[in-house]
């Protein structure tokens, strides 16, 4: 199995570089074992039924890039990949010149951080202690928007590359399926009968690398940190028990449930997970799946297509194309129904 072989061709225009005006007025792409069916992402409450259930990320972005100096005036940039305690961090640093142990970084010209050490391509950073790393990065921080949006983060991003029912703070990157949901269509879906319930990973800068490696299953995953709660595994047994299909709204979510269930049975419990979800893959958890459109050569897309099939799924990406989609974080939606009901992970 080749990284080559999830690429596809998405014209530069298709790339989502703002948000629409309403959250849930994005286009839907529904896969049902290789049919595809052109919706609106408001239509979800008729593409679902009483007693299914919904499992969001309520992990909430923080405002991970900084700007600032090193002690010789020259630029630098960091941005957090994890918050390790109440005043210290892991960092990507962006400068002409790594900077050693020891050294001083100043910030938005209104605090500091000590470089302790470099762990692999990261930075332990001790910051300033008369604040918490969250308030520093509350008050000067900005959001860390994807490269591919090729721009600064606006006003608008504060809100809009936030769910609506975000929660714990820990993310470096949106969990972007959930960004489609406004307050009234969450209130239709319980209406519906729909019940929800929510898991949280940390999602890391890690997810914006490239796979560089020719053969998938060389290729290492970064590691996230991930919690459910045992209100969740409850949730999932009693739609189960009812006949309801448990949904992930988004990637994130999918592999915090998974990793959860990756000795068998799904138990509640938090940790760190590096799965990586490749087809073969067998899941024991989920039967559908809400996701946004996802990179070329990406692990995202080689997670769905686990999940759908790779032939369907490369079909659905080429049709997503033709009838002008929008990608990736302020993009389009897919709903996508599981290509193998019943069966267990492979190894």
């Amino acid at each position: 199995m080749q990284t080559s072989d999830f690429d596809y061709f998405l014209p530069e225009e298709l790339i989502a570089r703002h948000p629409l005006p309403e959250r849930s007025a994005s286009r839907l792409l529904h896969v049902e074992h290789g049919t595809m069916h052109d919706r609106r992402f408001s239509d979800l409450p008729e593409l679902t039924r009483p007693g299914d259930l919904l499992v969001f990320n309520d992990t909430r972005v923080i405002k991970a890039r900084l700007i600032g100096r090193k002690e010789s005036g020259g630029q630098v940039e960091a941005l957090i990949e994890r918050v390790l305690s109440e005043h210290e961090a892991l960092a990507f640093i962006r400068a002409s010149k790594s900077p050693r142990p020891g050294a001083r970084l100043r910030f938005a010209e209104a605090f500091e951080a000590e470089v302790i050490e470099r762990q692999d391509d990261l930075y332990r950073l001790a910051f300033d202690p008369a604040r918490s790393v969250f308030d520093w990065l509350e008050a000067h921080g900005e959001v860390p928007l994807p490269p591919y949006m090729e721009r600064a983060a606006e006003a608008e991003d504060d809100d809009r590359y936030q769910t609506v029912y975000a929660k714990n703070p820990g993310a470096v990157a949106a969990p972007t399926a959930g960004l489609h949901f406004d307050a009234a269509l969450l209130d239709t879906l319980r209406a519906c009968g729909v019940d929800s319930a929510f898991v949280t990973l940390h999602v890391g800068a890690g997810t914006f690398q490239p796979v560089r490696v020719e053969s998938v299953r060389e290729h290492r995953m970064h590691s996230e940190w991930y919690d459910v709660p045992t209100a969740t595994v409850a949730a999932i047994e009693s739609a189960r028990a009812r006949g309801g299909r448990v949904t992930a709204v988004g990637t994130t979510s999918l592999r915090a449930l998974e990793a959860a269930a990756a000795h068998g049975e799904l138990r509640p419990g938090s940790g760190e997970t590096d799965l990586f979800i490749y087809p073969g893959y067998r899941f024991r958890v989920i039967d559908r799946l809400i996701t946004n459109f996802h990179l070329p050569r990406s692990t995202l897309l080689m997670l769905v297509s686990a999940f759908a099939g790779a032939a369907p799924m490369l079909a659905a990406y080429r049709h997503a194309v033709a009838a002008r989609y929008r990608f990736f974080s302020y993009g389009d939606a897919m709903l996508i129904e599981r290509a193998d009901p019943a069966g267990t992970p492979s190894p």
